[in-house]
């Protein structure tokens, strides 16, 4: 079974953990470290979990705040599907991929 990996960005909790509220607090202290963003892109950083993310600024978001990247990112399994049992237990269940069939519409 192949496991679906995602993640928890928990940039926001950390700023709130060190009173930082707001997301422009993080434009001068990302500057001072060589990091270039503007108000917007520093704005989603933080509300956004980032698909991409350059070394420079994880290293600069872990200077700032003190941390290591284990404390910016969580990693889950996002596609497991958990079924009761009748001890009311949850258990994992596995998901299986489903083959699909793409057909043209010029062809049966």
């Amino acid at each position: 079974m192949i496991k679906k990996m995602g993640f928890a960005w928990k940039l926001r909790m950390l700023m709130a953990e060190r009173e930082m509220f707001q997301t422009t607090d993080l434009v001068p202290l990302l500057a001072e470290r060589g990091i270039t963003l503007s108000r917007e892109q520093v704005y989603r950083l933080v509300t956004h979990a980032p698909q991409r993310l350059s070394m420079d600024t994880l290293v600069a978001l872990c200077d700032i705040l003190q941390c290591t990247p284990n404390d910016l990112i969580e990693p889950k399994i996002v596609n497991q599907q958990v079924r009761k049992t009748a001890d009311g237990t949850a258990s994992p269940v596995e998901i299986s991929p489903r083959r699909t069939v793409v057909r043209r519409p010029d062809r049966p």
